[in-house]
């Protein structure tokens, strides 16, 4: 068993070397963009959830059920 663990995290080791890592400037280009796409669907979301409840309570109000 424990022979096992030490080969698999032999084996991991190994594969993380294999790993090319982007540089700081592709790291930081992607968290960019990442930040301002959720910035951009949080408002796109913000906003279709502000005119939902705005035509619910509309509905609401018209059939009388407030």
């Amino acid at each position: 068993m424990m022979k096992d663990v030490v080969q698999f995290l032999y084996d991991v080791k190994s594969e993380l070397l294999k790993v090319v890592w982007p540089k700081t400037s592709e790291f930081v280009g992607a968290t960019i963009v990442v930040l301002v796409l959720l910035v951009l669907f949080s408002i796109y979301l913000g906003i279709i959830d502000f005119g939902l409840s705005r035509l619910a309570s509309y509905l609401f109000e018209m059939y009388g059920l407030v």
